[in-house]
């Protein structure tokens, strides 16, 4: 398969080790690419959530292929999230093409670029991290339910409806909390004087231009693999958000899997 070369992908909130996370998909966008720069932007391996009895071959497939391009060049950097701030003890560490960091700042082509995760941002996380854990917890059960239910309306000839977007759309709070994210981070990055500003953690891939009184910067947020399949694609001094086509999906969710995840869900729920 030809790859297509890209000079920058930005990819955030992937969960793996989660029962939400798509990595199968991820695995076939990755084998598609040859990145010369690959930022992992937080929350990639979910240690909050984190099971010994559930971290499937297309999870470890994942980091395989990322362990691969950077050996073939890639300059990658893997940006501390909140699901895996157990790593930011090892902030700062440099081998070889990898890099660990809690933010990055790039130049690229002339235009300065502030990249991090955002959980900073995120009163729950900072001040009541079990409320935090226990609303993720309850997240990737909700999903796993969500991603059956789907798999049923596939089966039954309808499209898919996603529980977490509609409960985000019609509550209040959640509307609220992802407007001032966004005003919090542009306002940041405008007084900082960067041109782009890079986030992850709310999971809602977006590219928007902001302007104030005291300047102006463009916000983009690379989304996650748990519902949107999204990450944030540079070439050509262009940015473009990337989403996983469902029609481009082969068997996704095929009985045995679902069956093996729902065993796992009840379990863990027995326990």
């Amino acid at each position: 398969m030809k790859k297509r070369k890209v000079e920058l992908v930005v990819i955030s909130d992937i969960h793996l080790g989660t029962y939400g996370c798509h990595a199968k998909e991820l695995s076939n966008y990755l084998s598609t690419i040859k990145p010369k720069t690959l930022v992992l932007n937080g929350d990639i391996i979910d240690i909050w959530q984190f099971r010994k009895s559930y971290f499937p071959k297309a999870h470890l497939q994942v980091i395989k292929k990322i362990i691969t391009m950077a050996s073939k060049g890639t300059k990658v950097y893997y940006i501390t999230g909140n699901h895996d701030e157990a790593l930011r003890k090892f902030s700062d560490t440099f081998m070889g093409n990898f890099s660990l960091l809690d933010k990055l700042v790039l130049d690229l082509d002339g235009k300065k670029t502030w990249i991090f995760h955002g959980d900073v941002f995120d009163a729950s996380v900072q001040h009541s991290k079990w409320i935090a854990k226990l609303g993720g917890f309850g997240y990737d059960y909700l999903i796993l339910i969500n991603r059956f239910i789907n798999w049923c309306l596939h089966k039954m000839g309808k499209d898919s409806y996603s529980f977490s977007k509609k409960i985000k759309a019609s509550v209040k709070k959640a509307v609220k909390f992802i407007n001032d994210f966004e005003t919090t981070a542009t306002d940041l990055a405008i007084d900082k004087k960067y041109d782009y500003v890079i986030c992850g953690h709310i999971h809602e891939p977006k590219i928007k231009e902001v302007e104030n009184k005291f300047g102006k910067t463009t916000y983009l947020n690379s989304g996650d693999w748990i519902e949107n399949l999204s990450c944030l694609e540079y070439n050509n001094k262009r940015w473009k958000l990337f989403k996983y086509q469902e029609s481009t999906i082969s068997n996704i969710e095929n009985e045995e899997e679902q069956l093996f995840e729902m065993e796992h869900l009840i379990s863990s729920i027995q326990l």
